[in-house]
């Protein structure tokens, strides 16, 4: 359990650096299995997912280390093919392993995944584009049982949702195929163009990362593998958005603007001065934002769902009414009651959020429901008057390396402590 402390009220001033992304990292990291080799990842961030990776690496029989921002994987000596319901449980994304070991091993055993409760998010296009493959895929008690008597055949797979797990899961699968596979509705995120890029040094012949197509035609495996894990867009999302909540000049380095145009978009009309370069962003804020034109989540490249709550924080106080329709998941409008603890305007409608901004907020103890949920509530208490206290399961340190240390370094008075679970608070 981890406890926040935020003062609220300083502006936020200073450079500071993007973290690797969470959301590439971990699907390169079961990537590594695909087969006998070495990898070294670069710009890893710090984060309780990535720690979960490396166990999950290490029970397969893995050598998994790390060193400073760097990772080390030798999967030479992997001599398990599953994964027990004790670490599917802490990582939804998990899942992305079944793919990587039914490619390397023929069989793969998985539990269902954990991960943040944010509504449905079945494994059902996993498990079907793995089935075109020609796998036999069972689910037994909770358990995901997933076969390839002979060998996978290469075929045209098309999508009914550009779901980034499956599209990710099929590139892994499709390495160990016969023939030619290409899947057509492909997510088309920046993460899956990082994928391709380590696989297109592991030895596969894998082109359209970044289009509705990829093809995957062959693989020869190489020896040793180096890669350096791409920004992350959605660290960078939150950053800005405390900077424009709260007012002051920010500046993020290794950064890439590009990967999160929406998001920019929206700040932007909110009254925030933004300038960019190919790899940085400057952002000036008075902290008196209006209200942007209404925000819809869509599949990239429309507006991230994992920016939404963020975005959502820095428009509790914008003149107007902030309009927010959430089309990806189910279960995102969590933050909004603990938003109303700080004196938000906020109503929800279904899928619809209606932010209308008040004069201030003002400080109050609150409880993160989810990873995004968390830091977005960070980001309010960030521009709230007086003392926040956050209650978070560890759920920010899933997703963001150092958050309390980059944003203290920009003048935010913030800092966590850890207590054991049942502990006192």
């Amino acid at each position: 359990m981890t406890i926040w402390h935020i003062n609220g009220g300083n502006t936020l001033h200073g450079s500071v650096a993007v973290q690797g992304a969470k959301n590439a990292v971990l699907p390169i990291m079961a990537a590594s299995v695909l087969a006998p080799c070495e990898t070294e990842l670069r710009n890893v961030p710090e984060l309780r997912d990535v720690n979960t990776t490396l166990r999950i690496l290490r029970h397969l029989g893995c050598t998994a280390e790390r060193g400073g921002d760097a990772v080390y994987i030798d999967s030479r000596g992997m001599s398990r093919n599953d994964i027990p319901h004790s670490l599917m449980r802490e990582l939804r994304s998990s899942v992305i392993f079944l793919g990587a070991i039914l490619a390397r091993c023929g069989e793969a055993r998985l539990s269902m995944p954990g991960g943040c409760e944010l509504g449905p998010r079945p494994v059902d296009l996993h498990l079907e584009a793995l089935r075109a493959l020609g796998a036999d895929v069972r689910e037994r008690g909770g358990d995901i049982v997933c076969r390839a008597e002979g060998a996978l055949t290469g075929t045209r797979i098309v999508l009914p949702f550009p779901s980034v797990g499956a599209t990710e899961n099929v590139m892994l699968a499709a390495c160990a195929a016969e023939g030619e596979t290409v899947v057509c509705n492909a997510a088309r995120e920046p993460e899956i163009v990082d994928l391709q890029r380590y696989l297109q040094n592991l030895g596969a012949a894998i082109t359209g990362a970044g289009t509705a197509t990829i093809t995957v035609g062959g693989f020869r495996p190489r020896r040793a593998v180096e890669h350096r894990i791409l920004s992350d867009r959605i660290a960078a999302a939150t950053l800005l958005c405390a900077c424009a909540a709260t007012g002051g000049e920010m500046e993020l380095t290794d950064a890439h603007p590009a990967h999160f145009l929406t998001v920019l978009d929206s700040l932007s009309e909110a009254g925030c001065d933004i300038m960019t370069t190919s790899s940085s962003v400057r952002l000036r804020s008075t902290g008196r934002l209006i209200a942007p034109k209404p925000v819809v989540t869509r599949p990239y490249p429309g507006f991230p769902t994992d920016a939404q709550p963020p975005l959502m924080a820095a428009c509790l106080k914008a003149r107007g009414t902030t309009v927010f329709t959430e089309n990806i998941f189910t279960n995102r409008y969590r933050h909004a009651e603990e938003f109303r603890r700080l004196g938000a305007n906020v109503s929800i409608e279904g899928r619809v959020a209606y932010i209308s901004g008040v004069e201030k907020l003002t400080g109050a103890p609150l409880t993160a429901s989810d990873l995004r949920a968390g830091a977005a509530m960070l980001v309010a208490a960030l521009s709230a008057e007086g003392h926040t206290e956050l209650l978070d399961d560890d759920y920010i340190c899933r997703g963001y390396d150092g958050f309390d240390r980059r944003l203290a370094a920009l003048g935010a008075d913030i800092r966590c402590e850890t207590q054991a679970k049942g502990g006192p608070v």
